[in-house]
């Protein structure tokens, strides 16, 4: 499949279809690999860097998990392809800098995906709707154990698996939830939760993960470290935590309803309103709008959208996403005119289901 194919639909991963979809917009598992005898990426010679990408080709060539799916040299992809594929948070965007030994293996429904040559020799994701870590954890071991019959990894009796960044050693396992969080930011108790989260061992990060800024409400938390604890136990302590997290959110959203309906009717409506009838937009204005409307979808204040919906807005709104649908690179003016048009027709689509329903 295309970058030029999937931008014209929404991952699987986006439909909304997931346990507490409304407020958990995915899960995704990570692991960390290296091959045994074979420099760390960021050490590694260039033609060490070519023998691991032989070998994993050839490894992820015979896993059943990612049969049917796409792998490409980073060199093969042109700049708006990699950006589309970080926006699409397929690959990092540190991995979207083109290097001639990396590349990226991608199943053919969206859910997993394969970094070969970034920090590590093999960073193996799965990314699934709403709030499910642990299928997702099951996926991406699913395809550990295939790649592992046929590489031997970098590994340690004595501190796991061995991996470029300290705290990805031990299980080499990264779980993550991005959570929509407005009634606690709207309450004023975000700061709260989350420096809580921060004193049991997690971290928050932005839209994207490490380094990037909160946009839309939308919140990244996941472990910290992966030394000490068993994949289970990572996976399972990241679940209870995020659940406490959606349980303080219901209780801020209860109090909103409670002390201040007619403010947060009149922000979601008129939220509802200027993507209706915007003409130009910009990501954040995009991202904040679209935070209110989803709030008042969960408060059953509107019914005319679906969550589904609402993640198209958001992901579909991306530069690179825009670019791609309309085949060609695009001035940020022009950007701003497109993400307008992209987000009427979807409330239109919309508008006229619920009608028709």
């Amino acid at each position: 499949m295309t970058t030029e194919e999937m931008a014209e639909k929404l991952s699987p991963w986006l439909d909304g279809c997931g346990q507490n979809a409304e407020s958990v917009v995915s899960s995704r598992v990570r692991l960390a690999r290296n091959i045994a005898g074979i420099s760390f990426a960021h050490r590694a010679k260039p033609e060490d860097l070519d023998q691991a990408l032989a070998t994993l080709r050839e490894a992820l060539d015979g896993a059943g998990t990612l049969e049917s799916g796409d792998f490409s040299l980073m060199t093969d992809l042109d700049d708006l392809d990699r950006e589309f594929l970080a926006e699409r948070h397929l690959i990092s965007h540190e991995h979207a800098e083109s290097s001639p030994a990396r590349a990226v293996a991608v199943s053919k429904d969206e859910t997993i995906s394969v970094m070969i040559n970034e920090e590590d020799h093999l960073r193996m994701q799965s990314i699934q709707s709403g709030f499910d870590v642990k299928n997702a954890w099951k996926r991406v071991d699913r395809l550990d154990n295939e790649v592992d019959k046929r590489v031997e990894y970098a590994f340690s009796y004595e501190w796991g698996y061995l991996t470029a960044c300290p705290t990805n050693t031990g299980t080499g396992l990264r779980a993550s939830v991005l959570v929509h969080l407005p009634a606690l930011v709207t309450t004023g108790q975000k700061d709260k939760v989350l420096n809580g989260i921060g004193q049991m061992g997690l971290a928050v990060r932005g839209f994207y993960g490490e380094g990037s800024e909160v946009m839309g409400n939308l919140f990244q938390i996941s472990n910290r470290t992966a030394l000490g604890s068993s994949e289970i136990d990572i996976v399972e302590s990241l679940h209870k935590v995020v659940s406490q997290v959606l349980d303080f959110e219901s209780r801020a959203r209860e109090i909103l309803l409670r002390d201040a309906r007619s403010r947060i009717e009149d922000k979601v409506w008129r939220a509802y309103g200027i993507l209706k009838y915007c003409r130009k937009a910009k990501l954040q204005e995009v991202m904040s709008l679209t935070s209110a409307v989803r709030l008042g979808l969960c408060l059953g204040m509107i019914d005319s959208i679906s969550v589904a919906a609402l993640n198209s807005m958001v992901f579909m709104s991306q530069p690179a996403h825009l670019q791609k649908r309309a085949g060609r690179r695009m001035a940020a003016e022009e950007r701003e005119i497109a993400r307008a048009d992209m987000v009427r027709k979807i409330l239109a689509e919309e508008e006229s289901r619920a009608n028709a329903g």
